[in-house]
């Protein structure tokens, strides 16, 4: 009998923010994933260090992240052949995801492998969506407002239309496009009712004013949020 394969959501950096339901599968599991620089610590795994009981098989599930090469399918193609040995052998895997496995996660990538062959349950965790508003004091939206997730990556006339359609819009994976977001939002008149944070509740957290982030300082793991009301309750 297979076992189960669970991707589990553990937020977006406090170890606080772990479901209790995730707490319960990380611990049970016989056997734990997580994705990973080429080199380096996962975040991912780092977020929930403490909580775990020691003892459990780990898959490291190691990958290039510059966006010439990702998503890597040989990498994924890999990572699912040990999952899916484990799980014939009757073991239980949980992917450790940071966020939510199904919100711009890495996940469905090996959910899109593995889904037709073993069980496999998704735990929703705390997203950086809602963990940035939290730490902004800036309710996302309102009534019958349209919210758009809007991926920094986009070419800025596309990015403008988007922006330019939606009455509230969380501009993610900022990085090096941080200069084409603000001209969009300056051309749009957007920028005073912009609001940006970077590594939302995690340690380094840090929120200022738009202007203040130096062009090449925006980190990957950085979030826009834009109100044209300026706020949601208006």
């Amino acid at each position: 009998m297979s076992g189960t394969l669970y991707g589990v959501g553990v937020g977006p950096g406090d170890p606080e923010l772990v479901t209790l339901k995730a707490l319960r599968i990380l611990r049970e599991a016989q056997v734990l994933a997580w994705p990973a620089p080429e080199e380096g610590p996962s975040l991912a795994r780092e977020i929930v260090a403490d909580h775990l009981p020691g003892g459990q098989r780990e898959i490291a599930i190691r990958m290039p992240l510059s966006p010439a090469r990702f998503p890597a399918d040989d990498v994924y193609d890999n990572a699912a052949a040990e999952i899916s040995a484990a799980l014939s052998e009757g073991d239980d895997v949980a992917v450790i995801c940071e966020g939510d496995p199904f919100f711009y996660g890495s996940f469905m990538y090996l959910f899109g492998r593995l889904a037709a062959d073993h069980p496999v349950e998704v735990v929703p965790g705390v997203s950086s969506l809602t963990a940035c508003a939290a730490a902004l004091g800036a309710p996302l939206s309102a009534k019958n407002d349209v919210l758009s997730v809007v991926p920094g990556p986009l070419a800025a006339d596309r990015m403008s239309a988007r922006l330019a359609e939606a009455d509230a819009a969380a501009v993610i994976k900022v990085g090096r496009h941080l200069p084409k977001i603000r001209g969009v939002l300056d051309d749009l008149g957007l920028t005073q009712n912009a609001r940006y944070i970077e590594r939302a509740t995690m340690a380094e957290q840090r929120i200022v004013s738009l202007d203040q982030v130096p062009e090449n300082a925006a980190p990957y793991f950085s979030m826009i949020l834009v109100h044209k009301r300026a706020e949601a309750w208006k």
